[in-house]
C-alpha cells in the first residue's frame, strides 16, 4: 500500500466539490458572498469518508457519528450518560445480575414500515459474534454465555449463545457472570438491531442508499463517496419525526478549509475535525465557541512483535522520554497531559500509574536494551492519520525522541480509511492512536488491551493482565474493583508499556446562532434528533 509522507493528499473527487465551494470565499475587491442558513437542514463536517456504515463491522468514531443518528438500540444515552429506554421500554435483571430480560415497546418500525422485533436483535448480536463477520467489537458481547466460545470457533452452533428472542417483544440475555456495565453496551452502535433479509439480499452493499433500512431519527438519503452523506428525517421513528428534515455531512479533511466554509456560513456546526489551534485561540471569546472535556485518551502505540519494540525496555524508554506537558501548549484546546490510561472521573484512575518524564532513566533503559546513546537504533516509521492537529503532536514526539534519546523516527500519514485498515491488517512498529469511551466505565478502556480484543492492534498479550480485567469486570465491591484496575493500569503503562499515553482530549465546537439543540457529552456522541435550524441569521 502506498504511503504518503509529509503532506495531506485529497482525492480528485474531494478536491472538486471543495474547490467549487471555495469560490464563494473570494476576498478580492469584487465581493464576499455568504451562504446563510438552510431552514430545517443541518450542515456539518465529519472530516473524512466513513470506512463503513455496517455497525457490526466498523469501529471508528467517524462511522459511529453517522450511525448514531440512523439507529437506536435497546437503550439510548442521555447527555448525562445515563441509559434511558429506547427500543426496550423496560427490562428486568434477574439471577444476581446474570440474566437480563428486555421488553420491547409496541409499534416499533423500520424505516420501510416493517415491524421491528426482538429477533432483529438476536440476529444482529449473533452476526456480531459470528467469526465470519470478523467484527472488531465482537468482544463487546463476551460476557454473554457461550459468546466467546462461538466467536473464537470453539463451538459452531449459534443457538447455544445466551441471547434469545422468546417472542416478538421479548429478548432474553444470559451472562456468564454479573457485569455492572452491561446495560451500557445496549446503548452503543455494535449492539443495534439489523435486518437479516436485507443483508442476505444485498450483501456488502446493504448500507448503500436505497438498500439501507434503519430505526432511528434519520435515514440514509444519499452518499456521494468522498464528498457528502445526506440524511433525511424518518417518519417511522418511535419518538416522532425530528424537526430537522435533512442533515448534510461533508467530508473535508483539511481543518483550515472546513473552518473557512463555516465562516462563510456553508457549515452550521464544526468540531475538532475542523478546528486548528490558531483558530481556537481566535474564537475562544466568541459566543459560538464551546469547549468540553472528553473521556478520550491519546497514545503512541507499539507493535510489540516488531523490533526494537518487542523489548519492553525500549517501549518504556520512549514513554519516559516524552514530556507530556508540551501537548496542551501546542494544541491550546484545554487538553490535559496523561501518562496513565484510565481517565479522571472513572473508577481506578490514578495518574501515578503511568511513568513520569525521566529522560536520564529513559537513556539508561535504552542502553540496557542494547542502544547506548541511540547507537544502532533503527529508523522506524510512526504512522498517523492526516489531520493538521495530529501532525503537530507527532512532530513534537519526533523532536523529543531525537533530543532525549538520540533516536530518529520517520513520520508517515495516511488517509483515514487507509490508516485504519493498516492498523487492523498489520500495524507498523509505532503509530499514533486514541481511544474514546464507548460507555462511562473503566472497562471500556482496560479491556481494549486484552488478548482477544479485536481493537487491540499492538499485538500485546499478557495472561496476567487478562486475568485482572476479568476479575475487575465481575467485582461487585467498588473499592476492590478500583484497586484491580489501578494494578492493571500500572502493568499496562509502567511495566509492559505496549502504549505510551500522551494527553486527554477535549471537544471544541462552533455553532451558528440559528442552530439550537446541539448538546455534547464526555463520550463525544453526537445526537442531532433534537436540533433545530431556523431561517434567521441571528
Amino acid at each position: 500500500m502506498m504511503k504518503v509522507k509529509g503532506s495531506i493528499r485529497l482525492s480528485f473527487c474531494m478536491l472538486l466539490p471543495v474547490a467549487l465551494m471555495a469560490l464563494v470565499l473570494c476576498t478580492s475587491a469584487c465581493c464576499l458572498v455568504k451562504s446563510g442558513p438552510q431552514p430545517d437542514c443541518l450542515r456539518v463536517n465529519i472530516g473524512a469518508e466513513p470506512p463503513g456504515l455496517d455497525w457490526a463491522v466498523t469501529t471508528d468514531s467517524t462511522s459511529f457519528d453517522v450511525v448514531s443518528n440512523l439507529m437506536v438500540g435497546l437503550t439510548q444515552y442521555r447527555n448525562d450518560l445515563s441509559c434511558a429506554p429506547a427500543c426496550a421500554e423496560s427490562w428486568e435483571v434477574r439471577d444476581g445480575g446474570c440474566c437480563y430480560i428486555f421488553h420491547l415497546r409496541k409499534n416499533l418500525f423500520w424505516s420501510d414500515g416493517k415491524p421491528l422485533v426482538a429477533g432483529d436483535f438476536e440476529y444482529a448480536w449473533k452476526r456480531l459474534l459470528n467469526p465470519a463477520t470478523a467484527a472488531g467489537y465482537a468482544y463487546f458481547l463476551y460476557d454473554i454465555d457461550q459468546a466467546f466460545e462461538y466467536n473464537t470457533g470453539i463451538i459452531k452452533d449459534s443457538t447455544l449463545v445466551g441471547v434469545h428472542a422468546s417472542d416478538e417483544r421479548t429478548l432474553i440475555v444470559r451472562l456468564k457472570k454479573p457485569a455492572a456495565y452491561f446495560i451500557y453496551l445496549t446503548a452503543f452502535c455494535p449492539t443495534y438491531p439489523q435486518r437479516k433479509d436485507l443483508i442476505e439480499k444485498y450483501g456488502l452493499s446493504w448500507t448503500e442508499p436505497g438498500h439501507m433500512v434503519v430505526n432511528g431519527p434519520f435515514k440514509l438519503a444519499g452518499w456521494e463517496h468522498e464528498y457528502k452523506i445526506e440524511l433525511s428525517s424518518n417518519p417511522y421513528f418511535f419518538e416522532g419525526e425530528p424537526a430537522l428534515k435533512k442533515i448534510k455531512m461533508f467530508m473535508v479533511p483539511e481543518q483550515s478549509t472546513a473552518l473557512a466554509l463555516y465562516e462563510n456560513d456553508e457549515l452550521d456546526f464544526v468540531d475538532n475535525r475542523s478546528f486548528s489551534t490558531p483558530d481556537v485561540l481566535r474564537y475562544k471569546q466568541s459566543p459560538e465557541y464551546h469547549n468540553y472535556p472528553l473521556l478520550r485518551n491519546n497514545y503512541v502505540g507499539f507493535n510489540v512483535t516488531k523490533k526494537p519494540f518487542d523489548d519492553p525496555r525500549v517501549r518504556l524508554a520512549v514513554s519516559m522520554a516524552i514530556d507530556r506537558s508540551i501537548f496542551p501548549r501546542i494544541l491550546g484546546r484545554g487538553e490535559k497531559p496523561a501518562s496513565n490510561w484510565i481517565p479522571p472521573g472513572l473508577s481506578g484512575h490514578d495518574s501515578a500509574s503511568g511513568p513520569g518524564f525521566e529522560p536520564e532513566k529513559a537513556r539508561e533503559l535504552l542502553a540496557a536494551a542494547g542502544y547506548p546513546g541511540g547507537k544502532g537504533f533503527p529508523v522506524p516509521e510512526l504512522l498517523y492519520p492526516n489531520r493538521e492537529d495530529t501532525r503537530l503532536v507527532v512532530e513534537a514526539i519526533q523532536d523529543q525522541l531525537k533530543r532525549n534519546l538520540n533516536v530518529h523516527i520517520e513520520l508517515v500519514n495516511q488517509e483515514w480509511k487507509v490508516y485504519l485498515s493498516t492498523l487492523r491488517r498489520d500495524a507498523p512498529p509505532v503509530f499514533r492512536n486514541s481511544w474514546g469511551a464507548d460507555y462511562p466505565d473503566p472497562e471500556t478502556f482496560m479491556n481494549l488491551f486484552t488478548s482477544h480484543n479485536g481493537n487491540n492492534v499492538t499485538s500485546w498479550k499478557n495472561p496476567f493482565y487478562d486475568s485482572l480485567i476479568e476479575k475487575a469486570g465481575s467485582e461487585q465491591d467498588p473499592l476492590r474493583r478500583a484497586e484491580i484496575y489501578k494494578r492493571a493500569d500500572r502493568l499496562l503503562c509502567r511495566q509492559q508499556s505496549p502504549i505510551a499515553c500522551t494527553y486527554l482530549s477535549t471537544q471544541n465546537i462552533l455553532v451558528k446562532p440559528w442552530v439550537k439543540g446541539i448538546a455534547m457529552n464526555p463520550l463525544d456522541l453526537q445526537f442531532f434528533k433534537t436540533v433545530t435550524v431556523s431561517a434567521a441569521r441571528h
